[in-house]
């Protein structure tokens, strides 16, 4: 007998259910789209499965509705597990809008359990999801300087979902503040050509910058401690440090050029700055003082 005024939660049947490769799509994919599913990839077989499972079951029922659970035996339904890169089970995915978008492998201590489902019921609920969670803090990472934390959280986005276009922008300017371009440019071509990101569109003009530099500064300051009004051996020392990462400098010789001959080579230094702006980042430091200095020079 319920006492009066008592809510009761959805029947189990309800949030926690079998599926097949056959019912995957409806039970996994479609639901996700009104309610966060979790997937949970396990066999009979598996003794940490068998920990894991009840602790996931206890945490989903305590959400009472905010989250679903569906649970996969991937010996007789092999063909989703294939599809996400199942390599070792237990193997949990939280599916949002029909995308896979956070996960883990391995039992868990049952608070972590929780935790897990605590933060994908707060996202069905409105709140960030679990995937933008992992962004922000990958992106707080990079711009600590901790190269390596970004790196790992990007990859772990990419785990769930490979094409996600702010983790590719991210983990290609991973590439380039660690200097190596060639995987800068991999990770940039995985993205639509079409896509835009401002992090994409950083990589992309740092790699246009890296692809027309010189090889050595040395040149052309010698040129120019020769002649200082040497616009042609200023403008390809920018491309250099430019090429090098080292856009500070860059933004500074081209902007000296500005100074002396705005309309040099048809205007070379300013279209030249821009691309070093956008490399940088439109909202970083670089671009803001550089803005500030060239529209002083152009206003004045």
């Amino acid at each position: 007998m319920s006492l009066i005024g008592e809510t009761a939660g959805p029947a189990p049947g309800e949030i926690i259910k079998d599926a097949t490769d056959a019912s995957f799509m409806a039970d996994v994919v479609e639901a996700s789209r009104d309610t966060p599913v979790i997937v949970d990839f396990w066999a009979t077989w598996c003794g940490p499965c068998r920990q894991l499972g009840p602790a996931l079951e206890k945490a989903v029922t305590a959400a009472k509705g905010k989250v679903k659970l569906v649970k996969v035996d991937i010996d007789k339904n092999p063909a989703y597990a294939g599809q996400l890169r199942v390599q070792s089970i237990p193997a949990v995915f939280a599916f949002v809008d029909g995308k896979p978008v956070d996960g883990f492998m391995g039992a868990l201590p049952d608070s972590q359990v929780r935790d897990f489902v605590d933060k994908l019921a707060k996202a069905g609920a409105g709140g960030p999801s679990p995937i933008d969670e992992i962004l922000q803090m990958a992106k707080e990472s990079l711009e600590l300087g901790d190269i390596g934390g970004a790196a790992q959280a990007y990859a772990q986005v990419l785990q769930a979902d490979p094409q996600n276009v702010k983790a590719l922008g991210g983990l290609a300017k991973v590439y380039m503040a660690t200097g190596d371009v060639e995987r800068a440019g991999e990770v940039v071509a995985m993205a639509p050509p079409d896509a835009k990101d401002p992090d994409l569109d950083s990589v992309r003009a740092a790699l246009a910058l890296a692809a027309e530099a010189p090889s050595e500064t040395a040149p052309f300051e010698k040129r120019l401690a020769a002649n200082p009004d040497d616009h042609e051996a200023r403008f390809e020392l920018a491309k250099a440090l430019a090429g090098g990462h080292r856009l500070a400098e860059a933004a500074d010789e081209l902007l000296t050029i500005i100074e002396k001959d705005r309309a040099w080579n048809d205007e070379a230094a300013r279209k030249q700055l821009l691309t070093v702006f956008e490399a940088a980042g439109q909202m970083s430091e670089i671009s803001r003082n550089g803005r500030r200095r060239l529209s002083a020079i152009l206003f004045s």
